[in-house]
């Protein structure tokens, strides 16, 4: 299936997203749109894409803007993920996921994020993030 022309795989990978993807981004860390096609493996029972999936993508979109939103990456964990469910995707669709990276602190950072296929909002998700002094 293809990828739109300004995605390119996702800078940044782990043995878990190796599993779930491939990820793709556009734009530059810090000011990423995270893309993924729907396949069968993201998917439930009822062939919808998974909720466990788009939790680990808000997790994935959320943090590495964050992290990588100053001048030089901040260390940091997430202290809590928050995702409300208002639509689905199905195999083969496009899903596109836009954050707000809302303040970084010095101890704490938030940030929002919207999940979409097409034009259409699906899902929404905020996160807090514990900022790692020193580490």
């Amino acid at each position: 299936m293809q990828i739109p022309e300004n995605f390119q795989t996702l800078f940044r990978t782990s043995p878990f997203l190796d599993l779930i993807g491939p990820i793709y981004q556009s734009g530059e860390p810090g000011d990423l749109i995270i893309g993924i096609r729907v396949e069968e493996k993201h998917c439930n029972a009822r062939q919808g894409l998974h909720g466990g999936v788009m939790s680990t993508l808000a997790d994935i979109a959320l943090g590495y803007n964050t992290a990588f939103s100053g001048e030089k990456p901040i260390p940091m964990s997430t202290a809590n993920l928050t995702i409300d469910y208002a639509g689905g995707a199905k195999i083969g669709d496009w899903l596109t996921i836009r954050s707000d990276v809302q303040k970084v602190g010095k101890s704490m950072a938030f940030a929002n994020c919207y999940f979409s296929v097409g034009d259409k909002r699906i899902a929404r998700a905020s996160a807090v993030f514990s900022v790692m002094q020193g580490k």
